[in-house]
């Protein structure tokens, strides 16, 4: 499997202004409001619950669950009225120190390019609308579930959906195993969603079995999301629009690795 590692960022007119903010949002709810999961009862109350958002309700004591044949129980607490807010609040979340640094560093290499071509409030309703997405795929496998979903994944996958529509030759550097190669993004990243895919497919056929982990579905349906809008985006926005810091003049021989 590849690790990116940077991707090449030629040519670009400055600073990605939303994608900064939202890697310090993230790191602002994590830190502050989860205390670095310190506080268990913001976690589990702002989590989305797919059976609160499907029934409308605010589940505040823990839940009952058979996994791999013994009863669990799943902890829950006060949510926000109306509970559908965490919807939005959930991507802003973390599980934990890996889970927050591996989707931190996958929005940092490949939000910038997609910030730089759309534009600032393109690329935020782009990634909150795959985030929105993404937790409702998530939903629809399971509208049932009492186990809290949480985290950027859903939105940094249609990022990556949106870079693969409008970079797919662009060079990603990446980790494969002990060497550092250079790919192109067409690589990198359809190896990621061919990932998905593969263990997306095998986690349906055991449903809320492992009470916890990765929610492929989510990663699957935020990709597809972003996708579909690059592809409408890119046909209303014809180039990329010139910000406060564009360059008058570019070397080709310059590289910025963000």
């Amino acid at each position: 499997m590849l690790f990116p590692l940077a991707d090449d960022d030629r040519g670009l007119s400055g600073p990605a202004f939303i994608t900064i903010g939202l890697i310090l949002a993230n790191l602002a709810v994590f830190f502050f409001f989860q205390q670095a999961g310190a506080n268990e009862a913001f976690t589990y109350g702002w989590s989305v619950i797919p059976q609160e958002i499907t029934e409308g309700i605010d589940l505040t004591t823990g839940q009952a669950l058979m996994v791999q044949g013994r009863q669990v129980t799943i902890p829950q607490a006060p949510g926000p009225s109306p509970i559908y807010l965490t919807v939005l609040v959930a991507m802003f979340m973390h599980g934990g120190y890996m889970h927050l640094f591996g989707n931190l560093l996958y929005l940092w290499i490949f939000g910038d390019n997609v910030e730089h071509r759309f534009g600032a409030l393109a690329f935020l309703g782009l990634y909150l609308a795959s985030g929105i997405v993404a937790t409702f795929a998530q939903i629809f496998l399971n509208p049932d579930g009492v186990v809290p979903n949480l985290g950027a994944s859903g939105a940094i996958s249609g990022v990556l959906g949106a870079y693969l529509v409008l970079f797919p030759r662009n060079r990603v550097r990446a980790l494969f195993f002990y060497v550092v190669v250079s790919v192109p993004a067409v690589v990198a990243i359809g190896l990621w969603i061919a990932f998905q895919f593969v263990n997306g497919f095998g986690s349906i056929m055991v449903s809320e079995e492992t009470a916890g982990g990765v929610a492929y579905g989510a990663h699957i349906g935020g990709f597809f999301a972003g996708v579909l809008l690059a592809l409408i985006l890119r046909t209303v926005i014809k180039k990329e629009r010139d910000g406060a810091y564009t360059s008058d003049t570019y070397q080709d021989d310059m590289r910025r690795y963000w």
